[in-house]
């Protein structure tokens, strides 16, 4: 599946700008129908080390009301989170209404990293699965809207990464040992997400694979994704182009005329 993603795609500087712009705005405008509307919005990111997650949830978040979102990036469990069931944790950091959560690395971690490391036993990851995939059924039916991303990059970008974090002083601390040592095991890890993207991109809570290699590309891939999904669940095709403030004029006009 992976060997099938267009990793070519880009965009040049200028059109990225234009790009960017129209979609951060249009997300700062159905971030306040979230609210409006009291639905839950989980943005959830999985990707290769240096993919790019950091970046793109930058320009998703950069034109949203602070109040209105919450990002949690997610490490080894510690503490509480280490005694309970492995989706404890993200059932604790679950959205209220009207709010939106983003998630950099997730649930999805038993069938990856625990899964290749050994943190979980086999049965354990398989069954895992399952209960992801029942875990998000619920949050769907409950009326979360529910976005999944996979950002991929090739191994030869990943390494071009790391060795720009390795040489630029601010990027250094970016770059780990065991970043080095996770790239070392890139073919089990290829193994794990096939079977993560085949087992739980579901009709419900499908995956979005974005192509990475270009930076621009994929911040503006994942950007319109969110747009288009929040438009898609909010019932807001129609809305595009009008401020939320212009929104609620016209329908309170609507309804005057027809009294």
């Amino acid at each position: 599946m992976l060997e099938t993603v267009d990793l070519t795609q880009a965009l040049e500087p200028e059109e990225y700008k234009v790009e960017l712009i129209k979609l951060q705005v249009r997300l700062s405008q159905l971030g306040f129908q979230v609210y409006q509307q009291k639905r839950p919005v989980i943005l959830a990111y999985e990707g290769w080390d240096a993919g790019g997650k950091g970046g793109a949830i930058k320009r998703v978040t950069e034109r949203l009301d602070p109040r209105g979102y919450v990002v949690h990036a997610i490490a080894a469990p510690k503490g509480d989170d280490a005694e309970h069931h492995y989706l404890w944790r993200f059932w604790r950091r679950l959205p209220e209404a009207g709010q939106i959560a983003i998630f950099d690395r997730t649930w999805y971690g038993r069938v990856l990293v625990e899964r290749v490391e050994g943190f979980c036993t086999e049965d354990e990851w398989r069954r895992a699965y399952r209960e992801i995939n029942e875990f998000e059924r619920q949050l769907v039916d409950f009326g979360t809207i529910l976005v999944k991303f996979w950002l991929h990059i090739s191994q030869e970008e990943q390494l071009a990464r790391f060795e720009a974090r390795r040489d630029t002083a601010y990027k250094s601390w970016k770059l780990t040992d065991e970043d080095w040592r996770n790239r070392d095991k890139w073919n089990a890890y290829s193994e794990a997400v096939e079977d993560m993207l085949l087992k739980t991109s579901t009709t419900v809570a499908p995956w979005s694979v974005v192509p990475a290699n270009d930076k621009r590309f994929a911040r503006v891939f994942v950007l319109q994704t969110v747009v288009e999904a929040l438009e898609r669940e909010l019932d807001l095709l129609q809305l595009q182009d009008d401020p939320p403030g212009k929104q609620k004029k016209k329908k309170k006009n609507s309804n005057s005329s027809k009294k």
